[in-house]
């Protein structure tokens, strides 16, 4: 099955040598799962020509909001709704969870109480637990019509989203490794307020469930939802 990496952002240049990009990441995260991947990089201009040039679209995070002036957003959000209606597949990851929802009605804003960075855990009647990296500010305040909520936090109530079998979007990054979250701390942490920036560097990143999500990911791609071997 063919994936399209739709890639909204770039990793810090620090981290590129020992981990690659954010569609390395993914394609690391997804591999030996039967998929080959094409990349687009999307905040470049460049987009896939239809929706059919692959079996699947795959949005990655970024640095950037959804609803900042940039001139690559609109065109990727009238992609995702011609994908959306031709019914081909859509996973989007933080970023990619949030330009989906406004794409197809909801909105985003910053998160009147402000950060959550490092691992968060996430309750799910479909999925049990998870406990996944999370890295952002902005959150989905109100999801469109097509979307059913299917795993919150306290902190965040939109964090897992399904759209029937159309598309699936989660706030958190299943693709960060404990690893590549510490760089990311170091290369980017000063962004954050200092606070925020020392309960992650403290944080606990042991028994997290993101290479278990692989398999969710792989069903919702190659099942259209119908999630086997989610827990």
């Amino acid at each position: 099955m063919k994936i399209g990496i739709l890639q909204t952002g770039r990793a810090p240049d620090e981290t590129v040598v020992e981990h690659g990009d954010y569609d390395a990441l993914f394609m690391r995260y997804l591999e030996s799962r039967g998929f080959e991947f094409q990349n687009y990089v999307v905040l470049d201009g460049e987009l896939p020509s239809n929706p059919e040039d692959a079996e699947g679209w795959l949005i990655t995070g970024s640095r950037f909001g959804v609803y900042e002036d940039h001139g690559w957003i609109p065109p990727l959000e009238d992609f995702l709704r011609d994908s959306f209606a031709a019914e081909i597949p859509i996973f989007g990851v933080c970023f990619g969870h949030q330009i989906l929802a406004q794409a197809l009605g909801g909105k985003v804003e910053k998160f009147t109480k402000g950060w959550s960075v490092g691992p968060q855990t996430y309750q799910s009647d479909i999925f049990g637990d998870q406990k996944m990296i999370a890295w952002h500010q902005d959150q989905v305040i109100e999801r469109p019509a097509t979307a059913t909520a299917v795993g919150s936090s306290e902190f965040c109530e939109n964090a897992i989203l399904t759209y029937g079998t159309r598309a699936m979007t989660i706030q958190p990054h299943p693709e960060f490794s404990p690893t590549f979250f510490r760089a990311l701390l170091e290369a980017r942490g000063d962004v954050l307020p200092q606070n925020v920036r020392m309960n992650a560097e403290q944080a606990d990143t042991e028994n997290l469930t993101s290479n278990k999500f692989t398999s969710v990911v792989e069903d919702f791609f190659m099942r259209r939802g119908q999630f086997s071997a989610t827990q």
